[in-house]
């Protein structure tokens, strides 16, 4: 079950799909012109197609030969990101302001690629779902494909996804058992306090020091509080307070992010933030207000599943390209909401040493279509492994 022949053969089709859609970034729900697109491919296929799911989602259902019931779901993520492009490639994004600078065009284009030879074959004994989901980067349209009944309207007994990685070898697998990426919210906190002169700051209460300090309490939660052996990140990206060079504002602000992997330290976290804030402003004489904004779940790998990607995986890329270990990400995934109700596992998928060494989010990002036969064989596999015919 190595890199399958007519998938290979789709090379060059695959790579004009995942260009055009590169060219054409649309960001979270508003993935219009994406859809369309690969709902008109699966439906040339012969793939029977169900579209608004989530706003702009498209599922699409492929019954292999024979009757059996056993269902598996594949996912690919459609948006793009709302920053610019810094490549110089003729397929650069033609939308300012928005670039695929993730990968997701390549997501989409690899299922598209299982879909065609798929449906073509029909080499399994069951029912694939193609599940193309819109607004991965932060916007939950993981979450609200599930809320609308996704599992409801197109069981699946499993469900896989893969994510390329810059950070390994092109063509090689990365995955774990247990969570593989982070669970991400974000937080807001508001200093409230007495402003004043500059040059008189015993006269007023300066918000701008409460927040240092909450700031850097923030830190002693993850240093001396959190267990060890359990990873956890909180940042500080944005700091707000006064407008000009001489006054002493009434109000600063803070917001972030909190990473985590475990449940039980997410929860001890928030609650730590929340007294910290309130408890340091306080001890200032001042207030504070602390809002968690409740973001994506850790995406967490099922152990029987993970365990099948990787003996289809080293059938496709061969066992020396396959790692059990990968490390974990800080970074989120919202196919963490659809592994939170069906068994299943995520996958990280090499690039590096394609068109760009950059990370994903980075302007100079691109995607490496070199492993775009190597992805959709993956996903091809997984079905007529996991659906195999008598």
């Amino acid at each position: 079950m190595p890199i399958i022949n007519s998938i290979a053969a789709l090379k060059d089709e695959m790579t004009g799909w995942r260009r055009d859609i590169h060219a054409h970034p649309e960001t979270a729900f508003e993935e219009v012109r994406t859809s369309a697109l690969v709902a008109e491919k699966l439906e040339s296929w012969g793939v029977e197609v169900h579209r608004g799911l989530g706003k702009t989602g498209v599922v699409g259902v492929l019954r292999g030969r024979g009757d059996g019931g056993r269902t598996i779901g594949l996912r690919a993520d459609m948006d793009a990101l709302p920053m610019n492009e810094e490549n110089d490639v003729p397929w650069k994004s033609t939308v300012p302001g928005k670039f695929h600078g993730c990968g997701h065009d390549g997501h989409t284009s690899m299922l598209l690629g299982a879909a065609k030879y798929l449906s073509e074959t029909r080499n399994f004994d069951g029912i694939v779902h193609f599940i193309f989901q819109p607004a991965e980067e932060g916007a939950g349209g993981g979450r609200a494909m599930v809320e609308e009944g996704l599992f409801d309207k197109f069981h699946c007994d499993e469900v896989y996804a893969l994510h390329n990685w810059p950070e390994l070898p092109a063509g090689t697998v990365g995955l774990r058992p247990g969570p593989i990426m982070a669970a991400a919210d974000k937080f807001d906190v508001t200093i409230r306090a007495r402003g004043g002169h500059a040059a008189m700051p015993h006269k007023a209460n300066d918000p701008v020091v409460i927040a240092a300090q909450i700031i850097q309490a923030y830190q002693t939660l993850v240093s001396r509080q959190t267990d060890p052996l359990k990873s956890a990140v909180i940042t500080v990206a944005q700091i707000h307070a006064g407008s000009t060079y001489n006054v002493i504002a009434e109000e600063a602000s803070l917001s972030g992010t909190l990473r985590s992997f475990d449940p039980e330290v997410r929860a001890y976290l928030t609650a730590g933030m929340e007294r910290l804030a309130k408890g340091i402003a306080k001890a200032f004489e001042a207030e504070a207000e602390f809002v968690f904004h409740e973001g994506y779940p850790a995406t967490v790998n099922h152990d029987a599943q993970a365990e099948k990607v990787a003996s289809v995986a080293r059938e496709v890329v061969g066992a020396d390209k396959v790692s059990m270990d990968a490390e974990p990400s800080m970074g989120a995934e919202d196919f963490s909401f659809m592994l939170n109700k069906r068994p299943g596992a995520y996958l990280f998928l090499g690039q590096a040493g394609g068109p760009s060494a950059c990370n994903v989010h980075n302007p100079r990002y691109d995607f490496n279509d070199e492993i775009l036969p190597i992805g959709a064989s993956l996903l091809a596999s997984l079905v007529e492994s996991g659906l195999k015919r008598a």
